[in-house]
């Protein structure tokens, strides 16, 4: 039986991960800033719309899971067999910009949203804000 070396494994893994169609995106490892557009509408109707460039918190963070402590187990009454501890990309800064609103005829108005200003890896919870 013929045996590949470790490092020809990671060079596998690494050209299966490389040539993959991935965003340019997901291939970044961490949590970082990423740009998209928003469309922001003053009403239901949009009689006053604009577009800005905001910033997202995208990426990847750590994750594990591994078997429970014995005491763990007895403390759960062996119901908890499995510990996992994850973290996930979240946006740990926020800042206001302004966003021009071209209106119906020549009038103009202004409004103020949140972007990302700084993102981390941090505890996952289902909503921050």
């Amino acid at each position: 039986m013929l045996m590949a070396s470790p490092q020809t494994l990671v060079l596998c893994l690494l050209v299966l991960v490389v040539s993959e169609d991935w965003g340019q995106e997901a291939a970044i490892p961490g949590c970082h800033l990423h740009p998209f557009n928003v469309t922001v509408r003053s009403d239901r109707q949009g009689t006053c719309q604009g577009s800005h460039v905001a910033q997202a918190c995208v990426g990847h963070c750590e994750s594990s899971a591994f078997p429970s402590r014995y005491s763990v187990l007895v403390a759960s009454g062996y119901r908890h067999n499995i510990t996992s501890v994850s973290q996930c990309c979240t946006i740990s800064g926020l800042k206001k910009v302004k966003v021009q609103l071209q209106c119906v005829g020549s009038q103009r108005e202004e409004l103020e949203i949140f972007t990302a200003r700084a993102c981390q890896c941090d505890m996952c919870r289902l909503s921050r804000y």
